[in-house]
């Protein structure tokens, strides 16, 4: 695409690509920790500058975590084949609404997918993230809290009992990359007790391995908060 585009890559790029092949040569895993800055300079016969420019380009993407006075470690982004754009996107109905499209266009199949292929330990996590609060989570204002926040999503949850990573990622990069639409999203919902009385009938058709129902039941939650958001967007112009 570079070449078709009359752009060579800089040099920052070029040593963020010989990094993820290192990581990939060496077979780490997520949490292993990479040589220091100056060790990877000397390697790349580059300036520390420049190796940290190359190491915060994927730090963007969470495909490695730079840890103040511990390290270099592979962070679990290195595994995406999918990746969220980590710039700020400006918010507007239209946007939000977008959102909920691209969300009814491929969540009821996720749903029928995670009826016939979740497994305990992934039903066990879905049912907890449609228990009231549970998207709250705890710890607000602190990265484990918003990690914890991060994991009781149910649609993230729904996503991840269907088998299929690449589904997973698509559904976790809307969240992630769109979380400003999102966040607009959760404040339109009119009826919060209906939305998680929704949620858990998604769960009981999922935990049933009902597929027909679980997408069905799907699609209506996400038609009507199609509709609401529609609304409500209108009301606002």
């Amino acid at each position: 695409m570079d070449e078709v585009a009359g752009r060579r890559p800089g040099l920052s790029e070029q040593l963020a690509e010989s990094l993820l092949a290192l990581i990939a040569g060496e077979r780490l895993a997520p949490g292993d920790a990479l040589p220091t800055v100056r060790a990877l300079a000397e390697r790349f016969d580059v300036t520390a500058p420049t190796i940290r420019e190359a190491l915060r380009r994927l730090e963007a993407t969470d495909a490695v975590r730079l840890r103040h006075g511990s390290g270099i470690y592979v962070g679990p982004g290195v595994l995406r084949t999918l990746m969220p754009n980590p710039n700020p996107i400006p918010v507007d109905g239209a946007q939000v609404l977008f959102l909920v499209e691209a969300r009814l266009a491929i969540e009821p199949g996720v749903a029928a997918l995670a009826a016939r292929h979740r497994g305990e330990e992934q039903l066990a996590r879905l049912e907890a993230s449609a228990t009231p609060g549970a998207e709250a989570g705890s710890g607000a204002g602190t990265a484990q809290g918003s990690e914890r926040r991060k994991r009781a999503n149910f649609h993230r949850e729904l996503a991840g009992a269907c088998g299929n990573p690449v589904l997973y990622e698509v559904v976790d990069s809307l969240l992630a990359a769109r979380a400003g639409e999102q966040r607009a999203l959760r404040r339109l919902v009119p009826d919060r007790a209906r939305d998680l009385d929704q949620h858990r009938a998604i769960f009981e058709a999922v935990r049933d391995r009902d597929a027909a129902l679980a997408e069905e039941l799907t699609r209506s939650h996400l038609i009507e908060l199609r509709e609401n958001t529609a609304a409500q967007v209108a009301e606002t112009d």
